[in-house]
Order: structure tokens, then sequence, then C-alpha cells
């Protein structure tokens, strides 16, 4: 019964809260549940989807290739968020590649179940226009970071996003470890430099590591410096 979406806490993070019962019903009566191991695709970019993925457990990275091979990761999508639905609504190919952070597991849901549902619930309509919204919203605050703030700033962006959204081990590490590489492809920049600036956060005093393990000691320093003080 837990897998059952009447029952599941992780909808009221998304649209499907504005389901009724017999709509959340039907969408169990659909879906598929899986299991998505750490590194796996969800999808590709470029693919054509058939349904959009509900998350219940870990995390996914959004990320799209640039013309130069280096990936630029746009989004992490975590339990209770709701993956592919624009191009499943605009009925576009992908626009990014979902991949696994660390183990997954989601919920697989027929474009046919949401788009009948669209048609007959407005309010679920409007909480998809709204999820929608907020994703634009978190691209456009992207950009200006890109645009207008320097790699460190960034970095330390980074590292206070994933304390925020993610939170700590008992041990004081964050709990979503990602790899140098990721966290350069967070940030927009190359892995060296990525590893260059932690190394100097390090010695700073504001940072922590344990091989993978990355820990935040200065929280207002890193704040400082993102605000350029």
């Amino acid at each position: 019964m837990e897998s059952r979406c009447e029952n599941c806490i992780v909808r009221q993070f998304n649209a499907l809260r504005a389901m009724n019962k017999e709509e959340l019903k039907q969408v169990s009566d659909s879906k598929t549940y899986k299991t998505i191991k750490k590194g796996e695709a969800l999808f590709e970019e470029g693919e054509k989807l058939d349904g959009i993925y509900c998350v219940r457990n870990g995390v996914s990275k959004l990320s799209k290739l640039s013309a130069n091979g280096k990936d630029q990761i746009v989004k992490l999508a975590t339990k209770g968020e709701v993956i592919g639905q624009r191009s499943v609504i605009a009925e576009e190919h992908t626009n990014l590649r979902a991949t696994a952070v660390n183990d997954m597991e989601v919920c697989f849901i027929p474009k046919e179940t949401i788009t009948n549902t669209m048609h007959k619930n407005p309010n679920f309509t409007l909480e998809v226009l709204r999820h929608m919204a907020h994703d634009l919203k978190e691209a456009d605050d992207v950009i200006v970071n890109m645009s207008q703030k320097t790699v460190k700033q960034r970095v330390a962006e980074a590292f206070l996003y994933l304390k925020n959204n993610f939170g700590e081990t008992e041990d004081a590490f964050l709990s979503l470890t990602l790899s140098r590489e990721d966290i350069a492809n967070v940030v927009g920049t190359a892995t060296e430099s990525c590893i260059r600036i932690i190394s100097e956060f390090k010695k700073k005093g504001y940072l922590k590591t344990s091989g993978k393990k990355i820990g935040i000691i200065d929280e207002k320093g890193l704040q400082n410096l993102v605000n350029g003080f």
C-alpha cells in the first residue's frame, strides 16, 4: 500500500497533490516502480519521453552537453520532484540528460495519464504550470550567476546550496556527496579549477575534506564571499 499514490507522502511536494482520489487511483494503476543505480541515466538528452518520473528517493542531476563536450549541470532533482514533465507536456524531445547521483527509487507515470488529468482537472494543470514556472525562475538565476559572479563565488554558493537543501551527516559533512567533476559542472568551470578552489577554501578554514566528502566549517565566511565581502 505504501507505493500507492493515495498514500505516498512525496506527492505533497509536486503537482500530484492537486489530483482527487479517483485520479490518484488511476495514476497508481498505470505507473511503474523503478530502481535506478548510481551513475545510470533515467533518460538521455534528445530522447522522446512516454511519461514522467516522480522521485521517491535519491537524487538526479539534470545536465546538458555543450558543444565542447562538457556537461553543465542545471538542476539537482530530489525526493518529491517530477522529472521530464516539460518535454511530455510540450511534446518535445528532452533538452537535458537525467543521471542518478546515488541509488534512486522512481515512479514512471505514462504520458496519457498526465495529459488526460490535465484536460479534466484545471487545478492539476495550474499546479503543473506553477512548478514549470519555478523551474524557469531557477534557470534564470543560473544564467545570472554565470554572468555576474566569479567562479569562487559560485563554488561557495554551491556548497551552501548543498547544505541548505540536503543537510549534513552527524560528523558535519555534506549529506550529498558530489564528485569534484560534478561540482565543477554545477558552477561551470574546469575540474582542475574547482579542485584548486576547494583546496584554497580548506586552507582559509571555510571547508574540511575527507576523501570525497566535504564539510562546511565557516558558513558565514562562505556567505560573505558569495555576497562579495
